[in-house]
Parts: C-alpha cells; structure tokens; sequence
C-alpha cells in the first residue's frame, strides 16, 4: 500500500512539472516567447484611430545588372564622371552655325547704275549704284569713268575715300559724285553723250564690261573735273 501510494505520488508530481514546462514554453514553440497582446490604437487630434505599429522598412530592389555593368552605366540624364548637375547630350551634335551670306564684287551682272543731274552744287552729277542680285556686293574703290571723246579715265578725288568698303545688300544703293570741272576757265571744255563706267576689283583692276549709260543734255567736263570714290549716302557723295 505504501508503495503504491509512493508511485502515485511521483506520478502526479512528474504530471505536474510537464504541465508548468508546457506553458513555459508557449504551447510547444522551444525558444520563442509571447509577444503579447498588440498595441492599442492611439487617437488623433480628430478622433480617428492612428496606429502606433512600427513602420516596416521599404526594401531596395537590387540591381539586376552585373556588378560590372552596374558600377560602369552613368545615372540617366547625367554626365558619367560629373558632379550629378549636369544635364544628358541628346546624342546628336548641334547644328553646325549658317554659313555666311555669299558676297561679290559689284559688277554689271549684279547691279544697275544711273546718271542724274543735280541743281546743287552746280556742274555736278550723281552716279547711283543699286544692287539688283540676291546676295552681298562690294562697292570698291570709285567708278573708272570714260567719257567719250576722252583719251583718259576720269580723275578719281582720293580725298573722298571712305573708312570702309560700302557694301550692300539687296536693294540697296551706293552713291558717286562727279565734278565734272575744275575752277573756270583753268581746263578745255568737252561735250560728250555717253559715259562708260567700269567697276573695281578687290585688288584695284578693273573688269573688262562697263555700264554704258547716256548722259544728261548738254554734258561739258574737262581734264580737271573728278569722281569720287563710292559712298552709302547720297548727301556725302555730293559735298565734293
């Protein structure tokens, strides 16, 4: 009897210390605690219901490259090499800059040129140049002119030489003076219909086909008259 009671009694003990292991342990999961009941929710300021649970990290995609060719392509849009500020080439260069406007010489292929009379200052005449191309001309020097009759170009006043070679543009014009004597009495008198003129090259030579043009009635020059040099307003050409 006293053994069986004995036995009895060790049973019952041994059941009880498996019981308090049991619950110990969490049902069975060896190692592992109860993290216990969540978290109440907290209030806002509207009286809605903002929980108070840790924020999960967001996870960074890898890279799904090789790590070669992940540490050798440039951001998009940015420079490889640069300071990140930079903004991307297009791949294409620019356009290369227009190439500038053609120019010439002013000749007889390019321009038309007219002889008038003036009242002011007296004995003289005008020559005008207008550009009738579709590019730039160059006005050089001043207009060799040959009277007929004449055994010699036409003084040129080098007095009249302007700063800069006139140039124009389509439509425009250039002027020259003629002063067709010198004080009176100091020269002979010549009477002359027609008026060759020759336009200058950049170096100084002339081409060989000028603009023939009729002269005003009762045109009389002589040895000491002049021509200026060609000019980009008519008032300048004529204070000679």
């Amino acid at each position: 009897m006293r053994t069986n009671r004995i036995r009895t009694t060790a049973l019952a003990a041994t059941a009880l210390v498996a019981a308090l292991s049991l619950t110990a342990c969490g049902g069975g999961n060896e190692g592992t605690r109860s993290a216990g009941p969540a978290p109440a929710a907290a209030s806002n300021t509207d009286g809605k219901a903002e929980s108070t649970a840790p924020q999960t990290p967001e996870t960074t995609a890898p890279p799904t490259g090789t790590p070669a060719e992940n540490a050798s392509t440039p951001a998009r849009g940015k420079h490889a090499g640069g300071n990140g500020n930079e903004t991307a080439h297009s791949g294409t260069e620019k356009a290369a800059p227009a190439a500038a406007t053609a120019r010439t010489a002013c000749t007889t292929a390019n321009t038309t040129v007219t002889v008038t009379e003036v009242t002011r200052p007296i004995n003289h005449l005008l020559l005008t140049l207008k550009n009738t191309g579709s590019g730039l001309c160059d006005a050089y020097y001043a207009p060799r002119l040959g009277f007929d009759g004449a055994q010699s170009v036409f003084p040129i006043l080098e007095d009249s030489k302007p700063q800069a070679v006139v140039t124009l543009a389509p439509g425009e014009e250039a002027y020259a003076g003629i002063g067709l004597t010198g004080e009176p009495g100091q020269g002979t008198l010549h009477k002359s219909k027609n008026l060759s003129v020759h336009f200058a090259k950049r170096n100084g030579s002339t081409y060989d086909t000028p603009a023939k043009l009729k002269l005003p009635a009762e045109t009389y020059w002589d040895d000491n008259g002049f021509v200026t040099y060609w000019q980009s307003d008519r008032a300048t050409a004529l204070t000679f």
